[in-house]
């Protein structure tokens, strides 16, 4: 099945006082390149999180953001005395150097400054835990979902382009006769000026004849080309194909590009340029295909 790496997929659980929001991000990537954004107290998770991750999703470059809103009206906070005391102590020493003498307001402005009031730190029970690891896959099931629907757009694209590469070489077939029959003159008009019949060492003559011809014939090409074709189809079916396509794409390529030197005709040769075309068109694809 041809899957994008592209997708994308949300998930939302309640657990107490909290709503917890799972939302996930998948790229192309040619590894799976990972970034998790967390809250503390879900930090400790991050390696169990990204192996699952890794397992549903393979490859990409995946981002998991996990967001936390407290349902509750009021959260409890701890005064940090130690830091206040300092926070006091120097700024009550600043406002003496600067001449500063109402200082009544002075503990209401320094409980404002940075990390002042902690909130209480929230532990990790296992119930949570188990609530997130499902939120977390369900939001990744909604990636795995996103990319198999924009893998199958592409599957249709691969195809109908595959079609056309097939439909330009029975193109070329049409014009094989008229191909051969010039060249076959233009061998016959050349040995005609520069040969005397009398002359002619009819064997070396009959090898280079035959040597010229597998030259010029792309028989073997032809069935190969029909071949990778059909292989490129079969292998869209396989789970995470999309290395592998683009291994069959190469060799596509390569009989593609033979017929284009073995022509020696013109109106073939602009045929293979749209042979061409299309075939590129597919390789940009596969760089998103898992």
């Amino acid at each position: 099945m041809v899957k994008s790496m592209t997708g994308f997929g949300k998930a939302n659980c309640e657990f107490q006082n909290k709503k917890i929001t799972v939302e996930v991000k998948s790229l192309n990537s040619k590894q799976f390149d990972w970034n998790g954004k967390l809250p503390n107290v879900y930090k400790e998770k991050e390696l169990e999180i990204r192996a699952i991750a890794n397992r549903l999703l393979e490859r990409g470059k995946v981002e998991l953001y996990i967001s936390i809103e407290n349902t509750t009206i009021a959260k409890t906070y701890v005064i940090n005395k130690d830091l206040i005391k300092s926070y006091f102590a120097e700024v009550k020493e600043l406002s003496y150097e600067l001449g500063v003498t109402k200082t009544d307001e002075l503990l209401s402005v320094i409980l404002k400054f940075p990390e002042a009031l902690i909130s209480e730190k929230d532990d990790l029970v296992e119930d949570e835990w188990e609530t997130i690891i499902k939120t977390i896959e369900d939001a990744i099931l909604s990636v795995d979902f996103f990319r198999k629907n924009e893998g199958a757009i592409l599957a249709e694209d691969f195809k109908q382009r595959i079609s056309l590469i097939l439909g330009h070489l029975a193109t070329i077939e049409t014009f094989e006769k008229e191909r051969l029959e010039i060249i076959k003159e233009r061998i016959l008009s050349g040995l005609s000026k520069i040969l005397d019949e009398n002359k002619i060492d009819k064997n070396r003559m009959e090898q280079e004849l035959i040597y010229y011809i597998e030259k010029i014939d792309f028989t073997e090409e032809k069935v190969r080309l029909r071949k990778h074709c059909d292989y490129f189809i079969d292998t869209m079916n396989e789970p995470s194909s999309g290395k592998k396509l683009g291994f069959v794409c190469q060799e596509i390529g390569r009989e593609i590009n033979t017929l284009g030197s073995k022509a020696n005709d013109a109106d073939i040769q602009q045929i293979v340029v749209q042979m061409k075309d299309e075939l590129e068109k597919i390789k940009e694809q596969l760089m998103n295909i898992l």
